[in-house]
């Protein structure tokens, strides 16, 4: 099997904070093949990885669609820019996305970094996915979705994936088995899993030959799936 890429969520946020430049580094320094966070438009129209509409610092709270990239950085929260321009783009990037502007952003930062091909973008709209689609054909397409909120058959839903050129389904690691996961692949839609944290729960995500795992403990998840796919 393909070794699955391992994607930091929101960094290496069990041990520095989340969405930050320390958690993405740290994340890198531990053997993460990728890095995972959210992307949203700061008052000025950058791209900032944030997971909310509000940003938080101890007492301190900032709506992001209201502040400058300035402001939101005195939280420490980082601009997509910065990301590149500070660890490169030798990585798979996986980011939530929440509106077109804000993945218009995403597309045209990634491309001054030369990294739309390991940019993995992730929403739950099909049709925002395929808006995406357009406007970055090399960048990959997750659809982002509990299994109880898909409302069709499950072999129907990873059919329309394929024809809209979406290249994976992303579900909670509670959401897969292998008979899904087989299902995906055999209409060439890659199978991702998010929130695995515990050596149990990559084991078993593995064990059905998921395609990539999510997790805050990179550490864990790291040595994991070295030990699983040697």
């Amino acid at each position: 099997m393909a070794t699955p890429i391992t994607f930091a969520h929101r960094g290496a946020s069990a041990d520095e904070p989340e969405n930050t430049l320390a958690a993405f580094r740290l994340a890198l320094e531990l053997g993460a093949r990728g890095l995972e966070s959210d992307a949203r438009l700061s008052a000025d129209g950058e791209v900032v990885l944030v997971h909310g509409p509000v940003a938080r610092q101890g007492w301190r709270r900032k709506r992001v669609a209201q502040t400058p990239a300035s402001q939101l950085a005195e939280l420490g929260v980082p601009r997509l820019t910065e990301l590149y321009d500070e660890l490169g783009s030798g990585y798979e990037l996986s980011l939530d996305v929440y509106d077109p502007a804000a993945g218009k952003g995403i597309v045209e930062v990634a491309a001054a970094a030369g990294a739309t091909h390991r940019l993995w973008l992730c929403s739950a709209k099909l049709g925002l996915l395929e808006a995406l689609g357009a406007v970055a054909p090399d960048a990959h397409l997750v659809h982002s979705v509990r299994r109880r909120n898909v409302e069709v058959p499950l072999e129907r839903h990873a059919a329309r994936l394929a024809e809209s050129g979406i290249d994976v389904v992303n579900m909670h690691r509670s959401d897969w088995t292998a008979g899904l996961v087989g299902l995906f692949h055999r209409f060439g839609v890659k199978a991702f899993g998010w929130d695995a944290q515990e050596v149990r729960h990559l084991r078993e995500l593995l064990a059905m030959d998921v395609d990539a795992v999510y997790s805050d403990h990179v550490a864990r998840m790291v040595a994991t799936v070295g030990e699983f796919t040697v």
